[in-house]
């Protein structure tokens, strides 16, 4: 019982930024997948996380739409190239995702995942 109750303490005092991290974290030990935390470039991962940005990018050539997904311990930015929108695929949603890891910008990204949209926690 009483770590039920330091639970309960702890999210008292936490700001809301650091229950949401911690509340994503379990989600993703209870799911099976990595934290993206400990991904590196040319891993294929699985990472689940909630979507903080949903954004097109037109270039020249392609349109290309870039979300990115924050687990509780990192971030990771998501690239479908040449599609302009996901149904289901927006800001809040949480997202589990699998591909190979690249290294963009100094940003861990995966090009055209294949995902898979969860029903949202209340």
């Amino acid at each position: 019982m009483p770590s039920s109750i330091g639970r309960w303490f702890k999210k008292l005092t936490a700001d809301d930024a650091a229950v949401e991290a911690d509340e994503l974290s379990s989600e993703v030990d209870a799911s099976g997948c990595q934290h993206a935390a400990g991904c590196w470039q040319g891993q294929r991962v699985s990472v689940l996380g909630r979507l903080r940005t949903v954004d097109l990018r037109p270039t020249d050539a392609l349109a290309t739409l870039v979300a990115e997904l924050y687990d509780g311990t990192d971030t990771v930015q998501l690239i479908w190239l040449g599609r302009r929108s996901i149904p289901g695929v927006s800001t809040g949603r949480t997202v589990k995702a699998t591909g190979r890891l690249a290294v963009k910008d100094g940003r861990k990204t995966i090009y055209n995942p294949e995902y898979e949209l969860l029903p949202a926690h209340a």
